[in-house]
């Protein structure tokens, strides 16, 4: 089951109904990782309300330069790995359905060639 939303939803404002399909399909999760965008009380609020999960906000640093974000890079390495897969380094697809498929395609090359180096 996935949440439909209208487009003009905010990220923060869409959170709650996604949140509310992920609980029932990952009942194991204790703790959801955002960044500044998702701080709030409207939302830690109804995450405490569904399923009594913590909310962790990585905020940016203020230092000049690059540093390493924690828990940040995780996501963004693995968006670099999808980017790795042709299909998946431009925005191709029209069909939500199409661009999981190929999600989970990229998911499977990555834990494969994993697998395969044991």
């Amino acid at each position: 089951m996935v949440a439909v939303l209208p487009a003009d939803v905010q990220d923060r404002d869409g959170a709650a109904p996604l949140l509310k399909a992920v609980r029932k399909l990952f009942p194991f999760l204790k703790k959801i990782i955002g960044d500044g965008a998702y701080q709030g009380d409207k939302l830690a609020g109804v995450m405490r309300a569904i399923a009594d999960w913590e909310l962790e906000i990585v905020k940016r640093s203020q230092l000049p330069g690059f540093t390493v974000l924690p828990k940040r890079w995780i996501v963004e390495r693995t968006f670099a790995w999808f980017g790795r897969c042709r299909r998946l380094a431009k925005d191709f697809e029209n069909r939500a359905r199409i661009a999981v498929a190929f999600i989970l395609l990229a998911s499977i090359r990555l834990m494969l060639r994993r697998l395969a180096r044991l």
